[in-house]
């Protein structure tokens, strides 16, 4: 029974994704329940500030093409900040080549700089990473990075701005 019960939940989950999907609805769901940022701003100002990119993966939590993004192959020496609020988020020293076609991370600059969440959309649990800030989508964080933390941050370079060390 309690099988059947989760079988049935997840398959409602799934079938409530597609029909947002299908309605042409955007995600941002909540981040975290009661969840509030320093950053907030309505929609329509979101869209004025963002490059068309830039708020489809920040405010839509959208994934931007591997291998055809600003980053993902960049090795110049600063500091990565949010695109939405301008918070420093990675340092050029913790970004390593994943072979995976995004900027990736082994760690934040500072561990409050972002925050995190169970993303189901892709029809099994990841973990989303968001700006503290603001809540702006920025990827995903994975076990399989390299040491000392063995994390993958895996972040879209389309929220990102990059600023570098003067």
């Amino acid at each position: 029974m309690c099988m059947t019960m989760t079988r049935r939940l997840f398959l409602l989950l799934i079938a409530a994704a597609g029909v947002r999907v299908a309605a042409g609805r955007a995600w941002p769901l909540p981040v975290a329940s009661g969840e509030t940022f320093e950053v907030t701003r309505t929609e329509e100002e979101w869209q004025a500030i963002l490059t068309p990119e830039q708020y489809r993966v920040l405010r839509l939590e959208a994934t931007e093409p591997p291998f055809q993004n600003k980053y993902y192959d960049y090795h110049q020496k600063g500091v990565y900040h949010c695109a939405g609020c301008d918070q420093p988020l990675f340092s050029w020293r913790t970004k390593y080549d994943s072979h995976t076609g995004w900027p990736s991370f082994w760690q934040p600059l500072f561990s409050d700089a972002i925050g995190t969440k169970i993303d189901l959309k892709a029809g099994y649990p990841r973990t989303e990473v968001h700006c503290a800030r603001c809540g702006g989508h920025l990827g995903h964080v994975f076990d399989d990075g390299p040491a000392p933390t063995y994390k993958r941050y895996c972040i879209n370079s389309a929220a990102l701005v990059f600023k570098p060390v003067t």
